[in-house]
């Protein structure tokens, strides 16, 4: 059987003879830094992975539309799970850097949510955070995984304190890893879970991966809404935070069963997740009482 780089080295779109080298930190891809005579590019291979919605095709087509609308790399070429985009000569985010640009960050969501949807075309996923936590521990459950019916109590219970919100097109992937700053912009990368939902998810997934302060997360959603958040939508948004941890930790676990990235710790993933749902559904039982 032909290798992942193999494949990857002998796509049509290069001029002359590839370079590949392995790029790291990828949890659900393989992805290579690719140079040829016409400059750098990243190659990413991942197949579909029904488990966690994701389908490569829906990929592509909302990568490119983000690259329509100055978010996102380009799209070079895009073939049997392999997607080529531009290289960008840049910065990876850190936590740190998430802590340290809020506005910025709110700025960049607020450009993808009004205006990737207008180049998107195709069929297009739906991203509800709280249907893919009931679809994971399900999945969890017939893999005899115990305590999936705690976490389906939990999103229910949040879903139920979410305020109505437009539908916007969304990122749904906020890691640090996946916003760039080339010194002069942001960018967006990783659009496998990109989709229709509300924008408290993006907002909330970025206060969570980004272990954000209470001024800090004020500061994103002032920036986002224009004004200081009122009392629904800081409800919303912790109740938001506390399904983004649970979904990525439940994440790992299903990741776990189904995926083999080659140095991905899914369980320790999911450990540190845990962990960060405890930890911001105190901080709402605070401020709100029990979900």
């Amino acid at each position: 059987m032909q290798s992942i780089e193999a494949r990857i080295a002998g796509l049509s779109c290069w001029s002359g003879k590839p370079k590949l080298t392995p790029l790291t930190g990828g949890l659900s891809t393989t992805s290579f830094l690719v140079e040829d005579a016409k400059g750098r590019f990243v190659a990413r291979f991942g197949a579909d992975v029904p488990a966690h919605h994701v389908f490569r095709d829906r990929e592509c087509a909302a990568s490119t539309a983000a690259a329509a609308a100055g978010l996102s790399p380009a799209v070079r070429h895009s073939e049997d799970s392999i997607l080529v985009i531009d290289y960008i000569e840049g910065r990876t985010f850190t936590e740190t850097d998430m802590r340290a640009d809020a506005p910025r960050i709110a700025k960049l969501l607020a450009k993808a949510h009004n205006e990737v949807a207008a180049h998107l075309r195709g069929p297009a996923n739906a991203f509800w955070v709280f249907h893919i936590i009931r679809d994971y521990a399900a999945g969890l459950a017939e893999h005899g995984r115990p305590d999936t019916q705690s976490y389906v109590d939990l999103a229910n219970r949040l879903e139920a304190r979410q305020m109505p919100l437009p539908v916007i097109f969304g990122h749904h992937d906020l890691l640090p890893g996946n916003i760039l700053d080339d010194g002069k912009r942001l960018w967006l990368i990783d659009w496998e879970y990109a989709g229709f939902g509300t924008a408290m998810f993006d907002l909330a997934n970025v206060a969570a991966n980004g272990s954000y302060s209470t001024h800090q997360e004020e500061a994103l959603l002032e920036a986002y809404f224009g004004k200081p958040a009122n009392h629904q939508q800081r409800e919303s948004f912790d109740a938001m935070k506390v399904a983004s941890a649970l979904r990525e930790a439940t994440w790992a676990m299903v990741s776990s069963i189904h995926l083999k990235v080659p140095g991905a710790d899914y369980d320790a993933h999911a450990a540190e997740y845990l962990d960060r749902t405890q930890k911001a559904l105190k901080q709402f039982i605070d401020q709100h009482g029990q979900p």
